[in-house]
This record gives C-alpha cells, sequence and structure tokens, in this order.
C-alpha cells in the first residue's frame, strides 16, 4: 500500500493490523515501513535475540573443547600496551 493511500486508509489499517495481519507501506514502490502488532513486534525482538544468545553458547561451548595453543600469542609487552589503552580510556570519562 502506498503512503499516500495509507492515509486515506488508517482506520482499515489499524484493523487489518489488530487482526493479526502485516502492512507495508511504500513510497514509489519501495517499502518504507511495516505496521506490526506490538506483541508481534516483541516476539520478533526476542527471538532474535534468542537466536544471537544461543550462537553465543555454542561459541563458547566450542572454545571450550578446543585445545589451547602450545605458544603463548600475546606478548606479554603487547598486554600491557593493552592494558595501558583501557586504562587509559576509563580515565578520560
Amino acid at each position: 500500500m502506498s503512503v499516500s493511500e495509507a492515509r486515506a486508509a488508517l482506520p482499515r489499517i489499524l484493523a487489518l493490523v489488530d487482526a493479526g495481519n502485516e502492512v507495508t507501506l511504500t513510497r514509489h514502490g519501495q517499502p518504507v515501513a511495516v505496521i506490526v502488532r506490538p506483541d508481534a513486534l516483541r516476539l520478533r525482538r526476542a527471538s532474535a535475540s534468542l537466536a544471537i544468545a544461543d550462537a553465543v553458547r555454542q561459541a563458547l561451548h566450542d572454545a571450550r573443547r578446543a585445545p589451547l595453543s602450545a605458544s603463548p600469542t600475546l606478548t606479554s609487552e603487547r598486554a600491557d600496551e593493552l592494558v595501558a589503552d583501557v586504562q587509559a580510556s576509563r580515565s578520560d570519562r
């Protein structure tokens, strides 16, 4: 539905959304907005967050099972530089 059509049809759009439908608004044929019920939006956001959390959990699980390198990959000098950078960024606050 175009934005100009939506202006004239807002009560009908709200009825469609209330019934569980989604309405995509377009401008010059390109989607610019999607009108959805708040509970549907919350569900999508929660589902996306759970998917990210599951990916992090899997990455941690895989990392725990991976063998550590026999030689260190970080020199003590580089570690000192990183610590100094963190301390400097915190002191700027």
